[in-house]
This record gives structure tokens, sequence and C-alpha cells, in this order.
């Protein structure tokens, strides 16, 4: 009965640190997750740029001037969406965000906690291979569940409005969705988030085995236990950061192929159609487009997340 108990004190410990990460993460970072979703649109307004190309063998020995189009950076869709649409468009898609990433983030670390305990009675406790099928099946839980809500909140940061004019709120864009998709529209975009999955799982099996070496490796001996805590606190934030700068970089391309299925009265269809369509239309290049937006947003929102979830356990599991 005890037992019983405490398993089920650990798994709503590990619900609320995971709430509490996940909220943190998203107020601090979602500037940039706007900048990131703007970068990864088909609507994005590429630049032209025009490069003179001199043909040799001419009489006259002039150039033709030649159109190309360009991605435009970071930076610029930032002063474009200041300028444009003001400060406020850059918190666009925040109330989902809020509503959907503290239980997103809870059932995440919750199935993950509990996958794990499961997968370590079945294989070798804290291997590799626990802590990938622990992080894939929490992955799949969370995607099903709160695909409406990140529907969403892509479709509010995607859409654009002059500076003054009054724009969708949550509820707005949900009945707009529902009027014109129907309740599959809010599902639109699962599949390339199942194949999210993969990045997921890499990040987990980075963490989990930094974590370890962290663990293992000698530390200075200090009387001070403030520092000691300190100090591993920061190396968590360091784990997290590499563990998803890696894991993004490896999976980015299905972010691209989910932000172009829940574009409204798009031409895509499916995850397959959408990656090819990108490909002979764009380029594999179209595949990154965002790719640095996502590191600077993605790299310190997993460390805060992670951080601030180990921290909570850590606190409220010794006080127990």
């Amino acid at each position: 009965m005890a037992t019983g108990t405490q398993q089920k004190e650990n798994t709503l410990l590990h619900l609320f640190a995971g709430g509490c990460g996940g909220t943190v993460g998203a107020i601090f970072t979602c500037p940039l997750e706007v900048i990131k979703t703007r970068l990864q649109s088909s609507r994005l307004a590429l630049r032209t740029v025009y490069y003179p190309q001199v043909h040799l063998g001419t009489i006259s020995g002039a150039g033709m001037v030649r159109p190309t189009s360009v991605t435009p950076g970071l930076l610029q869709v930032l002063k474009s969406i200041l300028e444009k649409e003001g400060p406020k468009s850059l918190f666009r898609g925040l109330g989902p965000n809020l509503v959907g990433v503290a239980p997103s983030r809870a059932v995440y670390f919750a199935c993950y906690s509990k996958a794990k305990e499961q997968f370590n009675g079945i294989f070798v406790p804290n291997s590799n291979t626990v802590h990938i099928l622990s992080a894939g099946s929490a992955a799949f839980v969370t995607n099903t569940l709160m695909n409406p809500i990140w529907m969403v909140k892509t479709r509010m940061q995607l859409e654009r409005k002059v500076r003054g004019c009054k724009q969708m709120n949550t509820l707005q864009c949900a009945r707009r969705v529902y009027q014109t998709e129907g309740v599959r529209g809010f599902y639109r975009g699962l599949t390339a988030s199942y194949a999210g999955i993969s990045e997921t799982i890499i990040c987990f099996a980075i963490y989990e085995s930094l974590k370890k070496c962290l663990k293992d490796a000698p530390i200075v001996s200090s009387t001070d236990g403030a520092e000691k805590s300190s100090s591993g606190f920061f190396g968590l934030m360091a784990a997290a950061a590499v563990s998803k700068g890696c894991a993004s970089c490896i999976a980015y391309p299905h972010e691209v192929i989910r932000t172009r299925l829940r574009e409204e009265g798009s031409k895509y269809r499916s995850f397959v159609q959408t990656a090819r369509l990108v490909f002979r239309e764009e380029g594999y290049l179209a595949f990154y487009r965002g790719l640095f937006a996502q590191l600077i947003r993605q790299i310190p929102n997993t460390a805060i997340v992670l951080s601030t979830y180990e921290f909570i356990v850590y606190l409220l599991g010794e006080r127990a």
C-alpha cells in the first residue's frame, strides 16, 4: 500500500515539475518561436536579389542581371514584424502555448518516468534502450493528446495583421479551424509530429548519457553543499543544451513539414507529399529554414525546462 502511495506521489511530482519547467521556458522563448514559424512557412516573402552576370563573347561586353530569391534572415523577419505588426505579434500563440505547455510537459515527463520504470524491469536498467523507448513512448502519447492546441498555436503565429488591426484570439482561431476544416483540421501535422519523435529520442538518449557522465565525474570536494548543488544545476543545463542542439540539427526537417501542413488553405496534404513538394519547388535547403532561430530558442528553452524539472524533483523529492 505504501509502495502504491509512493508511486502515486512520484507521478504527481513529475507532473508538477514538468509543468513548471515547460511554462517558464515557453514564456521566455515565445518571440523566437514566432520568428521560427514564419521562416518555416511557405508564405514567407522571399527577397529578390539581382546578381550581375557577364556574358563573354558579346559585341558590347554588356552584362545581364539574374534575379535570385533569397530567404530573409532572423533579424530581417524580426524587423519586419516589429515595423508592420508591432511588438505584440512576437507573442502570438502564447495563449495556447501556456494552456498547452504545462499539461504537455507534465504528461510527457510523467509518461517518461512511468515508461522508464516499466522498461527498467524488462531491459538493462537505465540503459540507452530504456531511455530511447521511454522517450519515444512519452512523445507519442503527448503528441497525440496535444496536437489540437499546437495546431491553433501555429495558425495564430502565421497570421499576419497590419499594426492596429485586431487579431484573432485563441477561441476565435479554434472556431475558425473547426468551421472550415472540421475536427480533422485540429490534427493536421500529426504525422510530422510522429516523425519528430526521432528528435525526442535522440535528445533524451544524449541527455541521459551526459547526465550519467556528470554523476560519475569526480567533483572537487567542497564542504559547501550549495556550491555543489549549483554546479550540478548548471551541469544539467549544459547537458540539456548540448542534447537538444544535436537532436534539432539531425531531425529539423520534420518541423518545416509540420508547419506547412498546418497552414490554412495550403496545397500540402500529407507528410510524404509535402516533403516531395518542398524539395521539388524550393530545394533541400528549404528543410532547414528557421534552424538558426530554432537553435537559439530551443537550446535555452530545453535547458530551462529540463533543469527546472530536475531542480523541482530534487527539491520536493528530498523534502518528501
